[in-house]
């Protein structure tokens, strides 16, 4: 009866750790399978090559990095700029804060939204120097869309 007892208790043993495992990497792979990411030399190439893009973005914009996710509107955004200034369709944000982004990647600072310094459509965006920063939130996403569907 003890040899019989102690096989059980040494599988839920290997269950356990095979669970504590597993589990974390399966969350990761789900969480991320409906993310994209995609690269472009400009943001001309961009906007022709992913409808999502937004419009506002200039064309001569360089080293445009772009990550969205596919079940929503979670959108993040990193371009150079060549004249270093955020594009004229931008608005300050007046005192308001900017939420987080809802997605990250390696080349989006986590901090982006402690950064923030307008609005372009329904994008926050920050500057540092010439590389442009932008992101949207599944909220913003979804009332922009309404406001588009009236």
């Amino acid at each position: 009866m003890r040899g019989v007892l102690l096989v059980v208790v040494g599988a839920v043993a290997v269950v356990g750790v095979a669970a504590a495992v597993a589990v974390p990497e399966a969350k990761q792979w789900y969480d991320g399978r409906h993310e994209q990411t995609a690269s472009y030399a400009t943001g001309k190439e961009a906007k022709e090559e992913r409808e999502s893009v937004p419009r506002w973005l200039p064309d001569d914009a360089a080293s445009v990095d772009y990550a969205m996710r596919t079940t929503g509107g979670e959108r993040i955004l990193k371009a150079t700029l060549s004249d270093g200034r955020l594009p004229a369709q931008c608005e300050p944000l007046d005192g308001r804060t900017a939420p987080a982004p809802e997605i990250s990647a390696a080349w989006f600072p986590s901090d982006a939204a402690g950064g923030a310094e307008g609005r372009c459509g329904s994008y926050y965006v920050s500057l540092d120097h010439d590389t442009l920063y932008a992101w949207q939130t599944n909220k913003d996403w979804l009332e922009e869309n309404r406001r588009s569907g009236e």
